[in-house]
């Protein structure tokens, strides 16, 4: 599931074996966040979504909302991600839309790779910033075993910032259940975190094939 919420690591396709069969699947996933962050900045309180992905040989394309209290964010996202039992390479792009002048646009291009347990991502882009753009990048290495998960990610370029965030989920009759510490440098300062560094934050998730 994308973002679902806060305690994912990286919002990677699932792998793919470059001589896999040909095949196309719909699946679907509802979640809900007692508090929604996204790379370690505060959207919203008690925040529900929602999301619907197609993949196929690879490719992937899809689109997820979210509640963020003032508006509706609706993200949509497409790609293509290779690899082999314990690898993963892709290449996609995401732009994030918000409604009621909650944010403005953020358009990026994504880049991942994983091997074992280990997994990193990179992404460029532009914010609109209300008439007057600004571009960042974001750096995010992220590890995960038996359910465990830790993550680090940093802003760069006009933007700036950084988080850690550790976790734990696991599946309770389907649903995704999770728990996740999560403490950000320079994001409160700005005012963007209510002021607070750091966060204890439950999830629940859902996916289904559609």
């Amino acid at each position: 599931m994308k973002k679902v919420l806060a305690t994912s690591v990286l919002a990677v396709a699932g792998l793919s074996s470059i001589s896999a069969p040909t095949y196309a699947e719909w699946s679907g996933n509802i979640g809900y966040a007692s508090e929604y962050f996204y790379r370690g900045i505060y959207q919203d309180e008690s925040s529900a979504s929602a999301g619907i992905d197609f993949e196929s040989n690879g490719f992937n394309i899809g689109t997820w909302v979210a509640d963020v209290g003032d508006g509706v964010e609706t993200d949509v996202y497409g790609g293509y991600t290779f690899g082999g039992d314990d690898w993963s390479l892709g290449l996609g792009f995401t732009g994030y839309y918000y409604s009621d002048d909650f944010d403005d646009t953020y358009e990026e291009v994504n880049f991942s790779a994983s091997w074992s347990f280990i997994s990193i991502g990179y992404s460029v882009g532009e914010w609109d910033g209300f008439g007057s753009p600004q571009d960042y990048d974001f750096l995010e290495i992220g590890v995960e075993y038996n359910g465990f998960s830790a993550l680090f990610g940093s802003f760069g370029d006009e933007f700036d910032g950084d988080y850690f965030q550790l976790g734990y989920g696991t599946t309770i009759a389907d649903v995704d259940v999770g728990v996740s510490f999560i403490h950000s440098s320079d994001f409160a300062d700005a005012g963007l975190n209510g002021g607070d560094d750091s966060h204890i934050i439950f999830t629940l998730g859902y996916g289904f094939d559609l």
